[in-house]
């Protein structure tokens, strides 16, 4: 990266060569705004740069590349470096950043750290984690801005004063605005959230990262992430019927599981992705984060172009139809990995529970209902979230509720419906699909998350009660949604939970069986319709964006120092030179440890700004694979069972650093970087583990915390919680390089093991400064 001197300098020159670029597209009279919230910033230099930079990426390499290369490498910082698939670690420059509420509080205090005045590129803040759904959008809007304003007020104004834009509670969940406003065909967006891949259904590389990341790009710092490998999936035939763009990503989680993404780009092509629309590739990218994948991408096509044009974003269309070339795989790319699924033949699917990759094809899920004793009432049918909430999949779930009303039905289960964002809720509400979706039973929620993320209030079961509900969200791990390890939460269609909310049960297949009117009239629901894109344009509703002053310098962000929701952060030790001696195990945890296990959601959201405050939470959700409980691990000073943060802060207290160990795809799920500052400020030194999930692997190095794999995956099973783990040679850290570790028993017998790591040099360096950000503000 050079010194910083030399990074000034060439930081210079890449403006003053942005600015050229300005003025000559202004003067042939075509230059595009990245938005219209964006008029300083152009579409025109993104794709001048990538056809600049693949020019020479295209005389390196010799071959055809796949359109995730064609985005990557066309925003490489430089062209010139390593290019080795499932190797190299790129550089990349992003054009936006956006963060949602509940992992902003953490990026903006660690920005505010590092002491730079003003961010380096279009930034966005999200109010759409904190709002609880509980008796219906105006009222849990209203209880929202008063139980959050503290933390809205500081994230209002700390995107004023360094520059990044504001969306107000009730603007709608961060990626359907970001679909609506921000995204485009070529760019490339980082989001602190797992769910930015949902950009990729406007064909530009989406990923979700930690606040340190977007930090890092707020600061002019490239991107850093290791050359995805690419897997393929080719589309053929067209969708039809119950047949929903959801089910192409359930079939895929059946195939690849939670972890078969890993390190990978999925991307789609071929003849059957022209009978997708715009927001159904969004819905298929989207879930894509519950594979692990790094991001999912679709091609530029019409039916994008229709939907730019639709979003008042005709310019950026024509843009992309000239560029279109770029926004393509070339023929003859070798994928991976391959998958082909013909679309004429793909059924329904329902997915879950307790993993959104566990697929059931319509036919077969009533039989893995009563298999499985999954109780087969439903309670509760949810649609909406970022996943399926745009005008055609709330159309075609109206068109089901308008054949249940004529015949007299309603809603045998409860029914829920999340808007995606004010422009859809607005634009609902106008073509009477709202109050067709209310006669029918549904209760419309806030714009925001809601039961998706776990902010749920739920009043219809008591905890602990056996239920099972249907959702069109993206994740069902246990307690997900309500918080009650009793709920079998399974995820399919937004039309599939209509269907079944009206039977009020699992067992019930559309395409086959039939519904009973209150007279006894038998009767069988027709294939849903609905429009794709709204035949009167989208309203947009309450204007709710905030723009950021020119110049913010002025303006002052205040934490109060007793506030119990914000904490301003202080950097954490540098490595003191010493090999790790001797540390206690914190817990060793047992099979799926996502995130939320590591650090929940729900009621613990309001903590996200307060690093002690959420500590509280950490490895709660874990299992302890030693005694197979949850939040009970013996403390190895005191010899007493204690949940999980208290015995951390015990070690802590007295001066002793600890690890954690764990099985495979640790830490997948969501972006939080909290599963991974938590353990840092509580003491721990390592985690070492079968395989992590991408992002929480990048948080970990980020905080400073060695992220470590066995290189034997069995020696997982040779160590008990009860020993003592030495890390050693340290003092010649270095990538490539397995590091050596001795497992001490009780009974003072020793096991040398190896530990792999997939550090680079820079992250080396994050690892001895004590955080990236330590780093970052060294260098400054």
């Amino acid at each position: 990266r050079g010194k910083p001197e030399q990074q000034n300098m060439l930081t210079r020159i890449v403006r003053k060569r942005k600015l050229c670029v300005r003025r000559t597209n202004l003067v042939r009279g075509y230059a595009v705004p990245l938005s219209k919230f964006d008029p300083n910033n152009f579409v025109d230099d993104t794709y001048n740069k990538i056809d600049e930079n693949l020019k020479i990426v295209r005389e390196r390499l010799n071959r055809p590349l796949s359109l995730s290369e064609k985005i990557l490498y066309g925003h490489l910082d430089n062209p010139e470096q390593e290019l080795k698939r499932g190797e190299s670690f790129l550089l990349l420059r992003p054009d936006r950043v956006a963060m949602q509420d509940a992992t902003a509080q953490m990026a903006m205090l660690q920005f505010i750290s590092s002491g730079i005045p003003k961010v380096a590129v279009p930034s966005t803040i999200h109010c759409d984690h904190l709002i609880a759904a509980e008796e219906g959008a105006v009222q849990d809007l209203e209880r929202a801005n008063t139980d959050n304003a503290e933390v809205y007020k500081f994230l209002s104004s700390a995107g004023a004063k360094y520059g990044a834009g504001f969306w107000k509670p009730g603007s709608g969940i961060i990626h359907q605005i970001v679909l609506e406003n921000y995204a485009f065909p070529g760019g490339l967006i980082i989001g602190t959230d797992s769910h930015t891949v949902n950009g990729g259904g406007l064909g530009m590389i989406s990923v979700g990262v930690g606040g340190a990341d977007a930090v890092d790009v707020m600061a002019g710092i490239p991107w850093e992430v290791k050359a995805p490998k690419i897997i393929g999936v080719k589309l053929t035939g067209k969708l039809s019927g119950w047949t929903s763009p959801k089910d192409v990503i359930l079939k895929v989680a059946g195939i690849l599981t939670v972890k078969g993404g890993t390190g990978s780009i999925v991307e789609y092509f071929g003849p059957g992705v022209d009978s997708i629309s715009c927001t159904g590739m969004a819905t298929i990218c989207n879930m894509g984060a519950e594979i692990g994948a790094t991001t999912s991408v679709f091609p530029y096509n019409h039916r994008m172009g229709d939907y730019l044009k639709a979003t008042g974003r005709s310019e950026i269309a024509e843009l992309a139809d000239k560029f279109k070339h770029n926004l393509v795989g070339d023929e003859g790319f070798e994928y991976d990995e391959l998958i082909e699924i013909n679309l004429d033949e793909l059924e329904p699917h329902v997915n879950g529970p307790r993993t959104p990759d566990l697929a059931h094809p319509i036919s077969k899920f009533g039989e893995a209902v009563k298999e499985n004793g999954w109780p087969n009432k439903l309670s509760v049918g949810l649609i909406g979230s970022c996943t399926n909430s745009s005008y055609e999949d709330m159309s075609r779930v109206a068109n089901i509720a308008r054949q249940a009303l004529g015949k007299g039905l309603k809603m045998k289960s409860g029914f829920t419906v999340t808007p995606g964002s004010e422009q859809i809720r607005a634009t609902i509400a106008r073509d009477n699909i709202m109050s067709t979706l209310q006669e029918v039973g549904g209760t419309v929620l806030a714009n925001a998350c809601g039961p998706c993320i776990g902010q749920w209030n739920r009043k219809d079961v008591e905890m602990g009660e056996s239920n099972s509900i249907v959702t069109s969200f993206n994740r069902n791990f246990d307690k997900r949604n309500d918080g009650n390890p009793a709920t079998e939460a399974f995820v399919t269609s937004p039309e599939l939970v209509a269907a079944l909310s009206l039977a009020g049960r699992l067992d019930f297949n559309p395409l086959t069986d039939y519904l009973e009117t209150p007279d006894g009239e038998k009767f069988k629901l027709e294939s849903p319709y609905g429009d794709e894109l709204p035949t009167r344009g989208y309203d947009p509703g309450e204007d709710t964006y905030i723009h950021p002053p020119e110049d913010g310098s002025d303006l002052s962000v205040v934490v109060d120092a007793d506030s119990n929701r914000l904490q301003l952060l202080k950097p954490f030790e540098a490595w003191d030179g010493q090999d790790y001696k001797d540390l206690p195990i914190l817990i060793k945890a047992l099979g799926k440890c996502t995130t939320d296990h590591i650090s929940m959601a729900g009621p613990w959201l309001k903590y996200r700004g307060h690093l002690e405050n959420i500590s509280n939470n950490m490895y709660i959700g874990a299992t302890n694979a030693a005694n197979q409980e949850v939040n009970n691990v013996e403390n190895q000073l005191n010899g007493e069972y204690l949940p999980v943060p208290e015995s951390a802060k015990h070690y802590k207290e007295n001066g002793v650093k600890w690890v954690i160990v764990g099985d495979h795809n640790l830490g997948e799920g969501s972006s939080r970087e909290h599963a991974a500052l938590e353990p840092r400020f509580l003491g721990g030194a390592a985690v070492i583990v079968k395989s992590f999930a991408r992002i929480h692997e990048t948080n970990l190095k980020k905080q400073g915390l060695l992220a470590l794999t066995f290189a034997d995956e069995n020696d997982y099973d040779r160590i008990d919680s009860t020993d003592k783990v030495s890390i050693v040679g340290l003092d010649s850290f270095a990538p490539g390089k397995q590091l050596d570790c001795v497992v001490t028993k009780k009974s003072g017998e020793e096991i040398n093991i190896k530990l792999n790591h997939t550090y680079n040099n820079t992250q080396i360096e994050w690892f001895k400064a004590g955080s990236a950000l330590n780093l970052m503000s060294a260098n400054k």
